[in-house]
């Protein structure tokens, strides 16, 4: 197979399902090496199976593709570390990340246990950090031995993280840390020929059918906007030598949308030029208000 990934190595992980299958049948269909990174686990987090990982090689192999399964682990430090060794050992090199992995425990913040929390911030922002780091000083390795580097490394936000929603107040968390940190290990590692995006899809996948019912419903004919599928090819393009220069980027996708998220940025401003009174900052804050623009709505919140 040949395409614009061609020779180069990918790890996606969480690529049993949804989004993450969609990306790794795609860079292999693009002429990738894949690792197919999933533990196979439930939509919470709990259990393991090797069935999910497993399928989707077979998948891959079925359309003349070269691909492996991995289970490790993106949560635990070490076995981001292993996971990265893996396709090191398998194929010489290294080339892409996609860090895709993740689980969801919804409820409101005044339900929701210290073990929810943990959970969806580790294999989330944890894990997106993990594997990016076992990653970043494998190429910076190579970068200090004299090898010119052109890797890629494209994470996973997601609207809750922009915007936040309702009754998942962790996930969106964990969703706006991974923007944060797009930002900053693009900064620090373009140095080392790495360049680091990140995405925020709509699409119909296990964590989004139960709560976005209505808007993942599947048209009787015509164009799926909701196929998670259709996330798969910009994800492929960042991942691939064609997009060198594009770093510190999240790119909203939705069907066949393709936008440029405009983060937190200054606004309207007013300096007094002394410390103020606390009696003074009423009226100052609501001019404020009243010239900067309307936050985006909470998904969930109504208008």
């Amino acid at each position: 197979m040949s395409g614009i990934c061609d020779g180069r190595v990918v790890i996606v992980t969480g690529a049993g399902r949804g989004i993450g299958r969609s990306h790794a049948i795609e860079f292999a269909r693009q002429g990738a090496r894949v690792v197919v990174n999933d533990v196979g686990a439930e939509l919470d987090g709990h259990g393991v199976s090797h069935g999910p990982a497993g399928e989707v090689v077979s998948a891959i192999e079925a359309i003349g593709g070269e691909a492996v399964a991995n289970d490790d682990d993106v949560g635990d430090f070490d076995g981001a570390r292993h996971l990265v060794a893996s396709a090191v050992d398998r194929w010489g090199r290294l080339d892409t990340v996609v860090n895709n992995a993740g689980i969801v425990r919804d409820r409101m913040i005044v339900t929701m246990g210290e073990e929810e929390w943990d959970a969806v911030m580790r294999v989330h922002l944890k894990g997106t950090f993990a594997t990016t780091h076992h990653a970043a000083n494998h190429w910076r390795e190579r970068a200090k031995a004299g090898e010119t580097v052109d890797a890629r490394i494209v994470n996973t936000s997601s609207g809750a993280g922009l915007a936040g929603s309702l009754g998942q107040a962790n996930y969106s968390a964990a969703k706006a840390g991974i923007a944060a940190f797009t930002l900053v290990a693009a900064a620090e590692l373009g140095r080392y020929g790495i360049t680091v995006n990140a995405i925020a899809p709509s699409a119909r996948t296990r964590m989004t059918e139960t709560t976005f019912a209505e808007m993942m419903a599947r048209p009787a004919e015509g164009f799926d906007a909701m196929d998670p599928a259709n996330i798969a090819p910009l994800v492929v393009w960042l991942g691939s030598a064609g997009s060198a220069g594009v770093t510190g980027r999240v790119f909203e996708l939705a069907g066949g949308m393709v936008g440029v998220a405009q983060g937190w940025m200054r606004g309207p401003e007013i300096d007094k030029g002394h410390r103020w009174e606390p009696a003074e900052l009423g009226p100052v804050v609501r001019k404020l208000l009243e010239a900067a623009a309307e936050p985006q709505p909470v998904y969930g919140a109504g208008s």
